[in-house]
C-alpha cells in the first residue's frame, strides 16, 4: 500500500462525522430555536421607522442553513469540498446600510455554524451574553443630536444681533453656511438649546429676519 493512500484513508477517518440522525435533528431544531430568539431580539431592538420584515425572517432562516450546511459539511468530506466550490461562485449584492443590521448577520452566522458544530451550549450563551450586552449599551445615555437652524433676513446688517441672540440662547451653535445674495442673508447653522422656542422667538424678533426654520435630524453625533 502506498503512501499517500494511508494517508488519505486515516484523513477521512478522521474527518468523519459521528453525527447520527437523531444528533442532526436536535441541532437543526435548537439552531432554529435560537435563530428565533434572534428574531425576536431584532425585532424589539431596532428603531427604525421602516421595520423590514423579510431582513428579519432572514435572520431565521440564515441561521438554520447555516447549521445544515456545517453539519452537512462535517459529516462528508466528498460533499464538504462540493459545498465550498458552489458557494465561491455566489455573489451577494445587497448593501448593508445600518452597522446593528450586519451585526445580527454574524450573529445568526455564527449561532448555525456553532450548532452544526454540535456545540450547541456556547451558542446558548453567546445569545444570553450579546442579548444582555445589547440592552444595557442601548440603556447609556447619549447626547443629543444638534438640530439645524436656517435664517432668512432681509437686511445683511442684521447679522451681529443675530449672533448675540443666538449666544444668548444657545448652549452651543456653529456657523455651517452664510449666503449673501443682493442684500438678503441667509445662514444655516447647527445649535443646541434646553429651550427651542425662546431661541427662535428671540431670532424672529429682530426687525429683518423674515423667517426662521429648526430641523431635527438623525446623523452621527460628533464629539
Amino acid at each position: 500500500m502506498h503512501f499517500t493512500d494511508i494517508f488519505k484513508q486515516s484523513f477521512l477517518r478522521e474527518f468523519s462525522s459521528n453525527y447520527s440522525n437523531t444528533s442532526m435533528l436536535f441541532f437543526l431544531c435548537v439552531a432554529a430555536a435560537l435563530g428565533l430568539y434572534i428574531f425576536l431580539v431584532y425585532r424589539i431592538v431596532t428603531k427604525k421607522s421602516f421595520y423590514n420584515k423579510n431582513f428579519n425572517l432572514s435572520l431565521w432562516v440564515l441561521t438554520v442553513i447555516t447549521a445544515g450546511i456545517i453539519i452537512t459539511i462535517s459529516s462528508n468530506i466528498i460533499l464538504s469540498l462540493g459545498m465550498v466550490g458552489a458557494l465561491s461562485i455566489v455573489r451577494y449584492r445587497t448593501a448593508i446600510k445600518d452597522p446593528m443590521d450586519l451585526i445580527f448577520l454574524f450573529w445568526s452566522l455564527a449561532t448555525g455554524i456553532i450548532c452544526g458544530a454540535g456545540i450547541a451550549i456556547i451558542a446558548v450563551e453567546l445569545a444570553v451574553l450579546v442579548t444582555i450586552g445589547v440592552f444595557i449599551l442601548d440603556k447609556i445615555p447619549m447626547p443629543r443630536a444638534m438640530k439645524i437652524m436656517t435664517i432668512s433676513a432681509s437686511d445683511s446688517k442684521c447679522e451681529d444681533e443675530i449672533l448675540q441672540a443666538l449666544k444668548s440662547n444657545c448652549k452651543h451653535y456653529k456657523i455651517k453656511s452664510r449666503t449673501l445674495s443682493a442684500g438678503l442673508l441667509n445662514i444655516v447653522l447647527e445649535y443646541s438649546t434646553t429651550d427651542e422656542k425662546a431661541c427662535t422667538d428671540a431670532i424672529s424678533a429682530i426687525a429683518s429676519v423674515n423667517s426662521v426654520s429648526t430641523i431635527a435630524h438623525d446623523g452621527e453625533v460628533t464629539f
